[in-house]
């Protein structure tokens, strides 16, 4: 439904990282009054390296440092499905050319989107959000008011602003999300969250007997354990399940001090770490690959918007709240997609809605539709904290349908499940075995079905 164009609006964007700079450029393509504030000296978010993690919590509390890329980190899937779909991530001469760029590139690539589109007098840099509150709670939807509180770094002046709308688009990487294993307040050795994993040196020559365990069969916890295999005496990898893929299996192998076990059942305060089958080992330090939950400790919605084991919600299409929408809106809360393109296709939909120039079905609507996609990913025994793991293509192209975004190309599809594929057979080697020829490969091969898709993303 097409309405009536509304007047510019005030709307401060949390967050200059991917989501936040691209829907800082669709406001801006609106006609809006856009402020974006970010807590860091520059755009990236997550791209933006941060080496410095001296001093901070190792278990993730109180954390200041938002990135948790590490110094070797390269992409997972290659840069033809990375990018908007409008600025592609295309090669520059004297940088960093590979297929599967480090993350360095990355933050390239965004600087000189930030820069194309002129967003960069936009934001505000080393300005941490402190508070986003209802202005009036009186009011719902297009008539409410926000108040921002924000501070410079190094400052302890707070500035309180009042905007029309707010877009939150902090990402999902950088609160910790930790196990709960008997024994880890008294265990006294090492222990921290990946989050802080920056080089492999601290681990090297470690007194005795060096144990580093990593927890979590995930990307960095692959990626860490390769990369420590080198470094440490011996790295025992604890994983849910046994049943690994074949390219770990394949590192497994040939490494002689890389071992395999299942989950940890305890830890002692003499250095014990007891597994489940009732093996042990004495470990120097524990590293937690286990991934990150959503967090907004600045928001204050009186309950309209909540986070319940890892579901952000109610949100209409992950995106919506429906009591306080449009004027309150998330970017980059999905995960397992390719994410520019959808990033994209969410911040378009959000500036159209706030212009005028669409609109969202009624509230009960929104709820009502919310409530069947709770039922359903009951129905399909997925669990609640998985709610936003969507694994699904054909949602991405139903969900750009609502702005008449673009579906992915076909070609793009296979492309990202084919790297995926590369990836779970050749762990050590799909990023730089992947030439032109596999490429031209991905082009013309028979199109995965979207079972299968689905099948092959839910297994990540």
């Amino acid at each position: 439904m097409v309405s009536v164009r509304n007047p510019p609006r005030c709307v401060c964007v949390i967050g200059a990282g991917p989501s936040g700079l691209v829907a800082a450029r669709e406001l801006k393509k609106e006609g809006q009054n856009v402020v974006v504030l970010e807590q860091n000296h520059d755009v990236g978010g997550q791209w933006l390296y941060d080496p410095k993690v001296e001093g901070q919590d190792p278990l993730g509390v109180g954390l200041t440092v938002h990135s948790s890329s590490y110094d070797s980190l390269r992409l997972t899937s290659p840069r033809e499905i990375m990018g908007f779909t409008d600025f592609p991530f295309l090669i520059k001469k004297g940088r960093d050319t590979r297929r599967f760029p480090g993350h360095k590139e990355l933050f390239l690539y965004l600087k000189d989107f930030c820069d194309w589109f002129g967003l960069r007098e936009m934001i505000r840099f080393n300005t941490k959000v402190e508070y986003v509150g209802i202005l009036d709670y009186g009011a719902f939807g297009e008539d409410l008011k926000w108040i921002v509180r924000s501070k410079v770094k190094d400052s302890d002046e707070v500035v309180s602003e009042v905007f029309d709308a707010v877009v939150v688009a902090t990402g999902h990487y950088s609160h910790p999300r930790l196990p709960s294993i008997k024994g880890m307040d008294a265990w006294r050795r090492k222990q921290m969250h990946s989050h802080l994993y920056r080089v492999p040196e601290p681990f090297r020559d470690q007194v005795v007997v060096v144990v580093v365990v990593v927890v979590g069969n995930s990307l960095s916890g692959q990626d860490i354990s390769m990369e420590l295999v080198n470094v440490a005496k011996e790295i025992h990898l604890s994983s849910k399940s046994l049943d690994v893929s074949e390219g770990l299996s394949k590192v497994i192998s040939k490494h002689d001090n890389l071992h395999l076990h299942p989950i940890i059942e305890c830890l002692h305060e003499d250095g014990r770490v007891v597994f489940v089958d009732g093996s042990w080992l004495t470990a120097d330090t524990i590293i937690y690959c286990t991934g990150y939950s959503y967090s907004f400790p600045f928001l204050d919605t009186k309950g309209a918007v909540a986070i319940d084991d890892d579901r952000v919600g109610p949100l209409y299409e992950h995106t919506f709240p429906p009591n306080l929408a449009p004027s309150l809106s998330f970017i980059g809360i999905p995960r397992k997609l390719i994410g520019f393109p959808f990033f994209e296709s969410q911040a378009k939909w959000i500036a159209q809605l706030l212009s005028g120039k669409r609109s969202l079905p009624s509230r009960d609507e929104m709820m009502k539709a919310i409530q069947e996609f709770y039922k359903s990913r009951e129905a399909a025994g997925i669990p609640k904290h998985n709610t936003h793991d969507i694994a699904d293509f054909e949602y991405c192209d139903k969900y750009g349908d609502y702005v008449g975004f673009p579906h992915l190309e076909e070609w793009r599809k296979d492309l990202c499940l084919s790297a995926l594929i590369n990836s779970d057979v050749n762990l050590e080697t799909y990023r730089d075995a992947y030439d032109d020829e596999l490429l031209q490969v991905a082009h013309r091969s028979p199109h995965f079905t979207q079972l299968e898709a689905e099948a092959f993303l839910n297994s990540l």
